[in-house]
């Protein structure tokens, strides 16, 4: 019998969780005390929203990300619901745009203005009436741009189109009313096509979010599902909940088969919620307890074993929700690949806890970082509803890179390897660049000089960091806050520093080509 070693070759087998420091959380926060399931707390690479108290109302606060240290408690909030606050999602393509939905049956749709808030935001830019009952859940389309989902009490999904004039919208374009009871999660597919819930009778539904039709329905007993999730373009779902004996634990199913699910993990005896998040670019699932402190992460595989346990992120600090940076608003120097917000209640404090890839270089880490969805919607709404289907607008999560196809790219060769790359012999290359009628093309050169051309291009692009221009900072008004830009820019100059070393390896690798061309040149 052969043996088999216990572990596997990953390159994120040593994924460890970095909590931020005292002075990069956000403290004295006053969130929120709801009972209610949900993240409470949503993230962008711009602003941290979180749920909070709010006597006469529900309200949220709209923090910059910059803004760390204590909160001042007369912060101004985005206010004018007249119940509690229950779910917020930033807009995928729009920064500064947010919705919010509540208690007094409606979805508020709000703009953040760029500057920071002097006053209370009561203003907003659309409001959506349309549930009978309380609204719970908030998504927007991946894909399509205007497209808002909302899930209400009143066991309905509805479909809003936000491309119109209207300041009051209260005729959804589509009411979704397959579920016999209070929907618990939604999640779409890679280009919006599917959308997949989870409902208070326990089942898993896969649905046309157009039609309204159940395409596919969970009939098992022995998995209560509270939360699913698809993960990217495996075709496949991941649920949480409780099995039949209430032990805390997870399945996988495949999307066209919810009969039985292909695998199920038990993990604990814990009451609380696990929240699933996937990161479909590094195949990393983490699960998130609710009332936890720690975080779970696993790498998922298309063949069995489908789910491969890595470690767990520990602290004794219970979060009572979660917020995730989307990937564009990464550390990348730091071999960050995903970040989490966990709201600390007994401490009113938001942690921001990032996970990183260990790694000895300080540069760009290109096998870590594929394409990701841009900030770029890929469908007009109209579009979406007609019936098309687009997958994501792609972006590099290099500094200074521009959009990219639909399609990945092919990893660029590492600029580390340039040197080794030119041949020691001139004499053979040449052979191969002169013809039989006795003329020698430089296509190697040009092709050289081009590239080079085009990351000068880019290079006039290099100020901007992930999409923040470094140059827009608002002065610093704290000592704080100066210390942040100080970081800051020691960070751009060692940038700059290895933009300018590795353009004197592309001068040194052009006049070695230069050489051998010469030196070939008098072969002949």
């Amino acid at each position: 019998m052969s043996w088999h070693p216990q572990y596997r070759s990953s390159k994120f087998r040593h994924v460890y969780g970095k909590p931020a420091s005292k002075e990069n959380c956000y403290d004295s926060v006053p969130i929120t005390r709801s009972v209610h399931d949900n993240h409470f707390c949503a993230v962008n690479p711009h602003f941290i929203a979180v749920v909070t108290e709010c006597a006469g109302g529900g309200a949220f606060l709209v923090i910059p990300l910059h803004q760390t240290g204590k909160l001042d408690p007369h912060y101004p909030k985005v206010c004018g619901h007249r119940g509690n606050v229950l779910d917020i999602k930033w807009n995928p393509f729009n920064d500064f745009e947010i919705a919010s939905c509540s208690e007094d049956a409606t979805i508020k749709i709000w703009n953040i203005p760029k500057q920071l808030l002097t006053r209370n935001l009561t203003t907003y830019r659309k409001e959506l009436v349309g549930h009978s009952r309380r609204v719970g859940l908030v998504e927007w389309h991946p894909t399509a741009a205007n497209i808002l989902f909302s899930a209400g009490y009143d066991y309905k999904v509805m479909v809003w189109n936000l491309d119109t004039k209207e300041s009051v919208i209260a005729n959804p374009m589509r009411t979704i009313t397959c579920h016999q009871d209070v929907i618990l999660s939604m999640s779409f597919n890679t280009n919006g096509s599917l959308l997949a819930t989870t409902c208070k009778d326990r089942k898993i539904r896969v649905v046309d979010p157009r039609v309204g039709i159940v395409l596919q329905e969970a009939s098992y007993k022995g998995h209560r599902a509270n939360k699913v999730l698809f993960l990217g373009n495996l075709k496949k779902l991941l649920s949480t909940g409780t099995s039949r004996w209430n032990n805390r634990q997870m399945a996988l199913w495949d999307q066209d088969n919810l009969s039985v699910p292909l695998t199920e993990e038990d993990l604990d005896g814990s009451s609380g919620v696990l929240f699933p998040f996937y990161d479909s670019d590094t195949s990393m699932l983490y699960i998130v307890g609710k009332g936890d402190g720690n975080i779970r992460y696993y790498e998922v595989n298309p063949e069995k074993p489908y789910l491969s346990y890595l470690t767990e992120y520990r602290s004794y600090n219970p979060q009572k929700g979660i917020g995730v940076m989307p990937k564009r608003g990464l550390d990348v120097s730091s071999c960050e690949i995903f970040r989490f917000y966990k709201l600390i209640t007994t401490k009113s404090l938001i942690e921001p806890v990032s996970m990183i890839v260990p790694r000895r270089s300080e540069s760009y880490q290109e096998d870590i970082y594929p394409p990701t969805a841009a900030a770029q919607p890929s469908l007009a709404a109209h579009e979406w509803l007609s019936g098309i289907n687009r997958e994501p607008v792609m972006m590099s999560l290099r500094p200074g890179s521009e959009l990219l196809d639909s399609q990945p790219l092919p990893p660029e060769k590492p600029l580390s390897n340039f040197m080794f790359q030119v041949s020691p012999q001139p004499l053979e290359p040449m052979a191969q660049l002169v013809t039989k009628d006795g003329h020698t093309h430089c296509s190697l050169l040009d092709e050289k000089a081009s590239k080079w051309a085009t990351e000068q291009r880019l290079e006039e692009k290099s100020w901007l960091t992930n999409g923040f221009d470094v140059f827009e900072c608002p002065p610093p008004k704290t000592e704080n806050e100066l210390l942040q830009m100080f970081y800051r820019q020691q960070e751009e100059i060692r940038r700059l520093r290895e933009l300018l070393i590795q353009r004197e390896v592309q001068t040194k690798q052009l006049e070695l080509e230069i050489k051998n061309l010469r030196m070939g040149l008098g072969q002949f």
